[in-house]
């Protein structure tokens, strides 16, 4: 009895080694399933392939990255203004802070909402030098379609 007793333990200790391992690789392979990523070479030709891409963003805008979640509306966008200036649809943020962008990619600093200058439609936008960074969250997502009544 001691001997299956030794047995079963050992089984749950080398199973729960294994989940503590196997869960957060199946979590993390789960969420980048749910993730769509493209480069495009202009502004015009992100937003003629993917309907998804703000009708913002300039058409001379260049070297365009782009990254969803297909289970909600979590964007994140970096592209290089010619100008350096938001686009002419754009608001200051006057005083209101942004939220961190719920999706990354290597691409996308971290901490760029500390510096968001601005909003295109449901976007956060941040311009550094010539590059524009921009980010939807899911709940402005969400109200933007609402609104809309899409």
């Amino acid at each position: 009895m001691r001997g299956v007793l030794i047995g079963v333990v050992g089984a749950v200790a080398v199973l729960g080694v294994a989940a503590a391992v196997a869960v957060p690789e199946a979590r993390e392979w789960y969420d980048g399933r749910h993730e769509q990523t493209s480069s495009y070479a202009t502004g015009k030709e992100a937003k003629g392939e993917r309907e998804s891409v703000p009708r913002w963003l300039p058409d001379g805008a260049s070297s365009v990255e782009y990254a969803m979640r297909t289970t909600g509306g979590e964007r994140i966008l970096r592209a290089t203004l010619h100008d350096g200036r938001l686009p002419a649809q754009c608001e200051p943020l006057d005083g209101e802070s942004a939220p961190d962008p719920e999706i990354s990619a290597s691409w996308f600093p971290s901490g760029v909402a500390d510096s968001a200058k601005g909003r295109c439609g449901s976007y956060y936008v941040s311009i550094e030098d010539h590059t524009l960074y921009a980010w939807q969250t899911n709940d402005d997502w969400v109200a933007e379609n609402r609104d809309s009544g899409q």
